[in-house]
């Protein structure tokens, strides 16, 4: 759901979009950090956001880091 959303961040469409590895951080929602595979040897980690549930939000792409590899911790951010 937030493939588009990053997309147009960075300007560029992924062939590749494969989640690897999360994280949650409770909030009052949820923060989710996802290690996405976006081909080759490239990795990013996404912070995506869901509101609560009575919210009735869509998830939200809150940040992201590129230029990550398959190795890097996926840490806070």
């Amino acid at each position: 759901q937030v493939k588009p959303q990053l997309e147009e961040k960075e300007g560029k469409t992924f062939d590749v979009f494969t989640a690897v590895e999360f994280k949650t951080q409770v909030v009052a929602g949820t923060n989710y950090f996802i290690k996405v595979h976006v081909g080759n040897d490239d990795f990013m980690h996404l912070r995506v956001f869901r509101s609560l549930s009575h919210e009735n939000k869509p998830l939200s792409l809150h940040g992201y880091q590129s230029s990550k590899a398959k190795h890097d911790e996926l840490a806070y951010f």
